[in-house]
C-alpha cells in the first residue's frame, strides 16, 4: 500500500513537473528577491511582495475561483476584503513572531483551498454530498489565513537582515502583495465579465471550475511528494546520481526502504 502511494505520487508529480515546471518554479524565492530584501529600500520591498503575489499560481487560482460568480461590486469588495484581512493577519503576525511550518504542508492546504473553491462553484456540496455548502464568507476568510501563512513562510525564506526595521519590511512587502492582488483581480474581473456576455458562459464555467479542482489536485500531489521526498520517503528517478547512489534534492543520501 505504502509503495503504491509512493509510486502514484512520484509518477504524477513527474508529469506535473514536466508540464508545469516553469510556473511551479516561479513561486520559489529567487536570489534577486533575497538581495532586494536584504539591501533594498521601500520600493524594493513593495516590488518583491507584488512579484510574489503575481507569480503565486496557487493564490491566483483561489482568487479566480472566488471571483468567478461574483457580479456585484459590493460582493467582490466583501469577499476580497475577507480574504485580504485573513492573509494579512497571518502574514504579519507569523512573520514578525517567527512562526513557521513546513512550506510543503502549508502549500498542500492552499492546494486544497483551490480544489474546494472549484468544487463549491460546481455546486458540489448540494449535487454530490446532499448538503449545503459552508458559509462562503467564513471559508474565504479561513483560507485567507492559510494563504497568509504560506506568504509568511516564503517571506521568512528571504534574508531580512537585522531586527531593526523588520516590521517596516514586512509591512511594505504586504503592501506589495496587496497591490499585486489588486492588479490580478482587475484582469480577472475583465476576463470573467467578458465571458459572461458570451453564449458559452454556462459550459465554460463548468470547464473552468472543473479545471480548478483538477489543477488543485495536481498541486496537492506535487506538495505531498515534495514533503515526502524531503523526509526521505519518496525516491524519484531524478534522485539518482551517476554513481548509482540515491540522493535527495539537497544532495544528501536518501534512506532506502
Amino acid at each position: 500500500m505504502k509503495q503504491g502511494i509512493e509510486r502514484l505520487l512520484t509518477g504524477t508529480t513527474l508529469t506535473l513537473l514536466t508540464l508545469f515546471s516553469p510556473a511551479l518554479l516561479a513561486h520559489d524565492v529567487s536570489t534577486e528577491a533575497r538581495e532586494r530584501m536584504l539591501n533594498g529600500g521601500i520600493l524594493d520591498y513593495i516590488w518583491t511582495g507584488a512579484e510574489h503575489m503575481l507569480t503565486g499560481y496557487d493564490h491566483l487560482l483561489f482568487l479566480f475561483g472566488v471571483m468567478f460568480f461574483l457580479t456585484r461590486l459590493k460582493d467582490i469588495f466583501l469577499f476580497v476584503t475577507a480574504f485580504t484581512f485573513g492573509h494579512t493577519i497571518t502574514l504579519l503576525g507569523a512573520t514578525f513572531a517567527g512562526i513557521s511550518a513546513d512550506h510543503y504542508l502549508i502549500d498542500a492546504v492552499i492546494a486544497v483551498s483551490v480544489m474546494y473553491k472549484g468544487f463549491e462553484n460546481l455546486d458540489g456540496f448540494r449535487k454530490w454530498l446532499g448538503t449545503p455548502a459552508p458559509p462562503l464568507l467564513f471559508m474565504v476568510f479561513s483560507f485567507g489565513l492559510i494563504h497568509g501563512f504560506g506568504l509568511s513562510a516564503r517571506l521568512q525564506d528571504l534574508t531580512l537582515g537585522s531586527e531593526d526595521g523588520l516590521l517596516g519590511k514586512i509591512l511594505f512587502f504586504n503592501l506589495g502583495v496587496e497591490l499585486g492582488q489588486i492588479a490580478a483581480l482587475l484582469v480577472m474581473a475583465v476576463v470573467i465579465r467578458a465571458w459572461q456576455q458570451t453564449t458559452v458562459w454556462v459550459p465554460l464555467s463548468r470547464v473552468c471550475n472543473g479545471l480548478l479542482v483538477f489543477f488543485g489536485f495536481l498541486l496537492l500531489l506535487f506538495q505531498l511528494h515534495g514533503y515526502l521526498h524531503e523526509q526521505g520517503y519518496v525516491h524519484g528517478p531524478e534522485a539518482s546520481t551517476e554513481d548509482g547512489v540515491p540522493h535527495s534534492h539537497d544532495g544528501g543520501p536518501l534512506h532506502v526502504h
